[in-house]
């Protein structure tokens, strides 16, 4: 049985000295899929999934990387370095932006994506190891659209993309031990894209959705699926009864984004009207006014700009303050202050 022991630790040597090197791991999963295939069927639920394919091979061909699996409803890829891997989701959101606002709100594609660096086995093939697991658990975490990274694959970075990643509040992940440190890649520039939305006379501004057409009106419901992304409500039955039941849509291209009004009920962006079906620029800091009943102000959070993985990882333990605040709109028109923002918002 010595023997045996020992040759066992000198196959495990060889084993790691031959098939053992670091890699940046990437999985991207479809959201929502089980629901899109159960409401419009198989053809078109394998056509969504046959687009998320192809993105993500052409990304990989075009930045050195590799598929290794298209189980499901997701893609596995290993990359030689994050940057690389980053380079390659970047191209994937932008060529997505550009195909769902060609496609109708209800066959919009969403991801959401996960990204590691660790010690894998490969033999040119197949990749395996711990680290393979820890990658999917980081995907796992994620909110629809969101791109998370973990510590060790932003601490690869080049500070050029470092600067397009915030840290997010310590998560728990399945069968880890602790919480771990992630960040969120905003692949979007965060000064023109807004992150949230005032609404009314609200004390705490409101998560947009990462979603590439976000609907605004004052349905909830219809046929029994969400009829709207954001809800528009008000105190007054009569003043409620203006807001149309679908009245806007915020369409996000990969450079900019606009308000398509979707009503003939008055809509004004910065007090100028946008016509039914027309398209107006917006970004952070803008208002809008529905119906003359309601107020929105678009906002995001200030960019946190870290040379380094600790100075911006370190920011987790200081992002625990409130945005009731928000209101006051900060040092920036439409950006919430530094010091008001919640980890991960």
């Amino acid at each position: 049985m010595t023997e045996i022991l020992r040759w066992q630790a000198r196959l495990e040597q060889e084993l790691k000295r031959r098939f053992e090197l670091s890699l940046a791991l990437l999985f991207s999963d479809m959201v929502g899929s089980s629901s899109y295939f159960q409401r419009f069927g198989d053809a078109a639920g394998r056509q969504l999934q046959q687009i998320h394919q192809d993105l993500l091979q052409a990304a990989a061909n075009q930045h050195g990387g590799r598929v290794v699996d298209t189980a499901g409803d997701g893609v596995f890829l290993v990359f030689s370095d994050s940057a690389r891997a980053l380079a390659a989701v970047q191209q994937v959101q932008t060529q997505l932006s550009e195909r769902n606002l060609a496609r109708a709100r209800p066959h919009q594609l969403q991801l959401r994506m996960g990204l590691h660096w660790g010690r894998v086995l490969s033999d040119g093939q197949s990749v395996s190891g711990e680290a393979v697991n820890f990658c999917a658990r980081v995907l796992a975490s994620g909110e629809p659209g969101e791109v998370r990274l973990s510590r060790e694959a932003f601490q690869e970075l080049p500070a050029a993309w470092r600067v397009q990643c915030r840290p997010l509040a310590p998560t728990l992940l399945k069968d880890v031990a602790g919480a771990v440190e992630l960040m969120a890649f905003d692949w979007r520039d965060r000064s023109i894209f807004p992150t949230h939305v005032l609404i009314g006379d609200a004390k705490e501004p409101q998560v947009l959705p990462l979603l590439d057409i976000i609907s605004f009106g004052r349905l909830r419901e219809h046929e029994g699926v969400p009829a709207n992304d954001v809800v528009l409500s008000h105190v007054d039955p009569m003043q409620a009864l203006q807001i149309s039941r679908w009245h806007f849509e915020l369409r996000r291209g990969a450079q900019s984004m606009v308000l398509r009004a979707l009503s003939d009920s008055v809509t004004l962006v910065d007090g100028q009207p946008a016509p039914k079906g027309q398209d107006l620029p917006v970004r952070v800091g803008c208002r809008i006014d529905v119906a003359h009943a309601l107020s929105l102000r678009l906002l995001a959070p200030l960019p946190c700009h870290a040379p380094d993985a600790d100075q911006t990882l370190v920011s987790l333990s200081r992002a625990r303050l409130d945005l009731a605040a928000v209101a006051a709109a900060g040092p920036r028109p439409g950006e919430i202050p530094a010091g008001l923002q919640r980890p991960g918002s």
